[in-house]
């Protein structure tokens, strides 16, 4: 809905941009009187004859009323003025007026409500996540049962007890078991090359 220009929140709108130094007497009378309007507004007391009419899950009077303001745009103007550092003067007057937007709410509800939605939400990704996590597992198993069987270069490292090598240690040998029979000291050493001439013949 459009916001009424004649309205309250069209005065407030109207003035509150405008610098505090150029502001009028008059115009910071009327804020003022604005923002004791919506407090007392706030301020009226429940008619327990007219809530228990209602029907249960229905909105209260209170509630009706906060809709209205929050659709005509008064909660953004009172955010405005309780962040704005040039209006620290209606600090009080909008702490009061917030205090009483939140008269019928218990703490304990409010912290539900807004964990509500975070919890359920987070739990929601949860689960998500862990679908996903496990459809990667199957997919990882699934590969790793197509890839081929590939032997291994690598036969192993065996200590060969009772041969020395150098330094009174026993041999590391980093062949496979069949090479053992052929093992020497000289085993990937390269032979010296004895010139033609002084070979034997």
């Amino acid at each position: 809905p459009a916001r009424d220009p004649q309205g309250p929140v069209g005065a407030l709108t109207a003035l509150s941009p405008q610098d505090w130094e150029q502001r009028q007497e008059e115009d910071t009378l009327l804020i003022e009187r604005i923002l004791l309007l919506v407090r007392n507004v706030l301020h009226v007391p429940p008619d327990p004859t007219e809530e228990q009419q209602g029907v249960d899950g229905d909105a209260s009077v209170h509630d009706r009323v906060l809709w209205v303001l929050h659709i005509s745009g008064m909660d953004d103007l009172l955010k405005f003025l309780a962040s704005a550092q040039v209006e620290q003067q209606w600090a009080l007057h909008v702490l009061e007026i917030i205090s009483l937007m939140f008269r019928d709410q218990r703490p304990e509800e409010l912290v539900a409500l807004g964990q509500g939605t975070a919890g359920a939400e987070h739990g929601q990704d949860t689960r998500e996540l862990e679908t996903l996590r496990q459809r990667e597992l199957a997919e990882k198993r699934a590969r790793a049962l197509q890839r081929p069987s590939r032997h291994s270069r690598f036969g192993g490292s065996y200590v060969l007890q009772g041969v020395k090598s150098i330094g009174d240690r026993d041999v590391v040998f980093h062949k496979g078991l069949h090479n053992l029979k052929s093992y020497t000291h000289d085993l990937g050493k390269e032979p010296r090359r004895v010139p033609r001439h002084r070979q034997a013949a």
